[in-house]
């Protein structure tokens, strides 16, 4: 395994984020489990989750598994780095109640409580928010950091889907306060989808943070789909299915799919190995829902791409340019 520094603090991270959205609603406990084992014994120490994750009426069910797993003992819990959120409502359908969303002092205070509970730690080394919040300042989010910082309850805070202003705005407010601040941003961004590199990326570089792309292979979209479809009749399903709907991104998949056919590269295993070349990037999250999927992805960090094909990577998917040349002169 391969690590480094999260950002610009002494943490050291591997190069691989383990992702568990898919533990609950898709992967059941005991696999969950073997999964997480797994990525332990190969040396992935980070493990990123949300408090709403399980969904529907079954949030925090995600966070509950890794709870569990945890309390196996065997240096699990002080081994990982262990990554969750808070932003969106907790509440079950039929049952909202105000204040059980977003940044508010009094939400970020009750959800540390309830995912330290669901987690079976008394510790989260780093905190994310989900989405910014319009309606609260930072001054009271730091605030209310900084209350749990001093409790021993979080490390460190983390962003995510945040625009590069919204990084600047809180790091500014954070420096204000003689505090830290962000750590880490985790963005959607792969070789599909390259917009974060205009600001978001920047913004993160400027204030010492770690980027964590998450959704590598853009929903299956860069994971050999229409290689898969062809060799074994699996038919693109959710999001792949909807954006080779369209001629010209199955065209630019095709392409994709060609050029690394001629390397005899295996597409997601390449799509993975792109982002940890990208300058900035702590590494990528992986959400596997089968060992045989970790095991891909752990091969990712072993892949070395040559400059012809990194070249002919920027070809097929070009990225928007530095900002503000982007979109000016």
């Amino acid at each position: 395994m391969k690590y480094t520094q999260l950002g610009r603090t002494g943490l050291k991270v591997s190069r691989l984020v383990l992702g568990t959205m898919n533990f609950g609603p898709q992967t059941d406990e005991p696999t969950s489990h073997a999964i997480l084992d797994a990525a332990l014994d190969a040396g992935l120490n980070f493990v990123d989750t949300a408090n709403v994750y399980g969904w529907g009426a079954n949030k925090g069910r995600t966070e509950e598994i890794i709870g569990t797993w945890f309390a196996q003992g065997g240096g699990r819990r002080e081994k990982t780095v262990l990554a969750t959120k808070v932003y969106a409502s907790m509440s079950r359908e039929g049952d909202t109640w105000p204040n059980e969303d977003r940044l508010s002092a009094l939400n970020i205070r009750r959800a540390v409580e309830a995912s330290l509970k669901r987690l079976q730690t008394d510790y989260i080394d780093l905190y994310q928010f989900h989405h910014i919040d319009r309606r609260t300042p930072f001054e009271e989010i730091w605030q209310a950091v900084d209350v749990l910082i001093q409790q021993g309850k979080i490390l460190y805070a983390g962003s995510s889907n945040f625009p590069g202003y919204k990084i600047a705005q809180a790091n500014e407010t954070a420096a204000r306060r003689g505090m830290v601040g962000l750590v880490s941003e985790q963005c959607l961004y792969n070789l599909a989808e390259r917009r974060a590199e205009m600001e978001v990326i920047p913004a993160a570089r400027e204030y010492g943070l770690g980027v964590i792309p998450w959704s590598p292979l853009h929903g299956g979209l860069l994971g050999g789909v229409i290689k898969k479809e062809v060799e074994g009749g699996r038919r693109a399903e959710g999001r792949s299915a909807d954006a080779l709907a369209n001629s010209s991104v199955r065209a630019q998949v095709q392409a994709y799919e060609d050029l690394l056919d001629k390397h005899g590269l295996e597409p997601g295993e390449t799509a993975l190995a792109w982002l940890l070349t990208r300058p900035g990037v702590t590494g990528p999250i992986v959400g596997p829902r089968t060992a045989g999927q970790l095991e891909s992805a752990l091969r990712a960090l072993e892949l070395e791409l040559s400059e012809e094909v990194l070249a002919g990577l920027d070809e097929v998917f070009p990225g928007p340019g530095p900002s503000p040349e982007a979109f000016a002169w």
